[in-house]
């Protein structure tokens, strides 16, 4: 499989990921399917997909004409059987669950062409856990995209000891083709390399808050300022979902068993509470507007 081959690219899971992804593949003219078990769901993303297209119309970014052809080239649906029989390309946003995503894996084994490449965009787990349900795992990789996508133009590309070369430069060719900086990770590394980088200042950042040195909204001001960014890491946190970053650290301290990597109590205690960021209205910050001043020295403020 070669990217001049990819045509129709399917992609499992209509959440905070599979939206942005279908977008940004449609964006760059790919016929797009994006595939999920509620209706209510699908719906929510089109309306998404169509928020963020009036956005960029509104700001010069894109015309009506891109419009018309974006929605002319996504398709929403919850019939996975029909719509991966003609994927050349799937890649799986499902949430982070090792059961979930190896009985979506086993799956699209069976109802996919032979050729297909089935890629995760999971953030913790290494795409050896998935090949294994099928019979292609020559054609299993990860394919791990920022969030937001178009913000943070970034995806990360490894395979496991099975996946041949060809699948990993197809994967690095794709990602090129939507408009992003693909980098390769040499061998399986749990949390790749931004989740590596980034999991430092979240770990330190829950650990600070945790034990009471500072408040979530100091430890964001003196990151902010220091880095300087305009997000700090408990709004990023919020952004991803507490109950993602939750999956991440748990599956961090299954394969670690170091105590240092147990998730804090911060973080348990907002996911019991089911605050779990902007998506629920309520995380560490309150949404859509967090009752949170930035520094005076950034452009944007809340």
């Amino acid at each position: 499989m070669t990217i001049e081959q990819i045509q129709r690219i399917l992609v499992i899971g209509a959440g905070t990921m599979g939206h942005q992804i279908t977008l940004q593949c449609a964006l760059h003219d790919f016929e797009v399917q994006l595939v999920d078990v509620s209706k209510k769901v699908l719906a929510r993303a089109k309306d998404k997909i169509l928020t963020v297209l009036e956005e960029r119309i509104t700001r010069g970014e894109i015309t009506t004409v891109v419009r018309a052809r974006v929605l002319s080239k996504t398709c929403y649906t919850t019939n996975l059987e029909k719509a991966a029989a003609k994927a050349d390309f799937v890649i799986e946003a499902v949430p982070e669950s090792v059961a979930l995503k190896r009985h979506v894996f086993s799956q699209l084994d069976r109802f996919c062409p032979s050729h297909t490449i089935l890629a995760t965009n999971s953030s913790s787990l290494k795409c050896s856990f998935l090949a294994t349900v099928t019979k292609r795992p020559e054609k299993v990789v990860n394919m791990h995209f920022l969030n937001p996508v178009w913000v943070r133009p970034l995806v990360e590309v490894m395979g496991s000891i099975q996946t041949t070369r060809e699948t990993i430069q197809t994967t690095v060719q794709l990602g090129k083709r939507i408009g992003l900086t693909p980098v390769i990770v040499n061998g399986e590394v749990t949390g790749f390399i931004f989740n590596r980088l980034w999991r430092a200042v979240k770990k330190a950042s829950l650990h600070i808050a945790d034990k009471g040195y500072a408040s979530f909204e100091d430890v964001d001001r003196a990151f902010m300022i220091g880095m300087p960014t305009q997000d700090g890491p408990f709004m990023l946190m919020d952004m991803i979902g507490l109950d993602v970053i939750l999956a991440i650290e748990e599956q961090w301290y299954k394969e670690s068993g170091n105590e240092s990597d147990k998730p804090p109590k911060i973080l348990l205690e907002k996911v019991r509470k089911g605050e779990l960021g902007v998506r629920t209205g309520k995380g560490f910050y309150n949404y859509p507007n967090p009752s949170f001043k930035k520094p005076g020295w950034l452009k944007s403020s809340s």
